[in-house]
């Protein structure tokens, strides 16, 4: 992978790591395309994760500091008797239903019964590198597109439910409830599951779907997002070192790596900002549209390489593992 691919790469990473039209859906496009398998090129995936990683930590810098003090304040309180559900701050709030959100991820860990031991993770791991699962890509955005178009719909619910908007600021609850947090950590465990079902869309609709302000349910995911990125990198990192030595290790240059990082970090930051920003102006039903043509693009791209058994761009034989 030369430099330029890899600055590709990470444009596509940064912009859709945020953006609800999947990362992991855009990047199997876009190495499919080109052609680059990045099954082998692990440590280039943990770049790409971290130069995303340091772009939502700089955006929600403020909050993270916060919720760092919440932790504190809330281990103290823990430990002297003086912790009450009922009397919780926002921060606390927040924090301790960032927790539960995370809880579901661990059944991507969790043997899938019937299944010969398989669990959500090697499911996930099945589509990486085999070409002839594209069309499951094509589905899964598909399904993001209808996940954004309910969510809107109930966020347009929301908005007639709480009549006009007095103040200026959009409807809805800004306390997050367990089931809020459960709901929206399910949702996530699906999107980290199937190439084309976006993380933050996904969540967003979810956060929606149970009539939270949908800056509170945007503001919520992203944060959300931070452990689930860390874990990703650290879980592919590890990947990395276990494979050290191997011939597929390491195919991206130290160049191409730093601009891989580079691109996704910076073009990160301002795709979170512009989310915010369209979320705040109602312009989100461009995403509905956008995974909807792409999807059935790429199902009908699908079907054609299905047919002839070749990769329609690289003319490489499609692959199943």
């Amino acid at each position: 992978m030369n430099i330029l691919q890899a600055i590709i790469l990470g444009i596509v990473q940064g912009l859709t790591e945020f953006l609800p039209v999947s990362s992991s859906g855009h990047l199997t496009i876009f190495q499919h395309i080109m052609g680059v398998n990045m099954e082998g090129n692990l440590f280039f995936n943990v770049m790409l994760h971290v130069g995303t990683l340091v772009s939502v930590c700089v955006v929600y810098r403020k909050l993270i500091l916060r919720l760092i003090k919440a932790f504190g304040k809330l281990v103290k309180d823990i430990f002297t008797g003086n912790f009450r559900w009922s009397k919780m701050n926002g921060d606390t709030n927040l924090l301790v239903m960032l927790v539960i959100g995370l809880v579901p991820l661990f059944m991507l860990f969790v043997p899938i019964p019937g299944a010969g031991g398989i669990n959500g993770k090697d499911i996930a791991e099945l589509w990486q590198g085999n070409t002839g699962y594209f069309i499951i890509t094509g589905f899964a955005l598909l399904a993001t597109s209808v996940m954004l178009w309910v969510g809107v719909k109930a966020m347009e619910n929301t908005e007639k439910k709480y009549a006009a908007r007095a103040s200026g600021d959009a409807p809805g609850r800004r306390r997050l409830k367990t089931v809020d947090a459960v709901c929206i950590g399910l949702g996530q465990c699906l999107a980290a599951i199937f190439p084309g079902l976006s993380r933050s869309g996904t969540t967003l609709a979810m956060g929606e779907l149970r009539g939270l302000n949908k800056q509170v349910a945007l503001d919520y995911a992203f944060v959300l997002g931070i452990p689930s990125i860390l874990a990703a990198a650290l879980l592919e990192g590890i990947d990395a070192i276990q494979a050290q030595g191997t011939q597929d290790t390491l195919q991206v240059g130290t160049g191409a790596m730093i601009a891989g990082m580079i691109a996704a970090m910076v073009v990160g930051f301002f795709a979170i900002m512009l989310f915010k920003w369209m979320l705040e102006k109602d312009r989100t039903n461009i995403f509905v549209i956008y995974t909807a043509v792409v999807g059935i693009a790429v199902i009908i791209v699908s079907i054609i390489e299905l047919k002839s058994g070749n990769n329609l761009f690289s003319g490489a034989p499609l692959t199943f593992a």
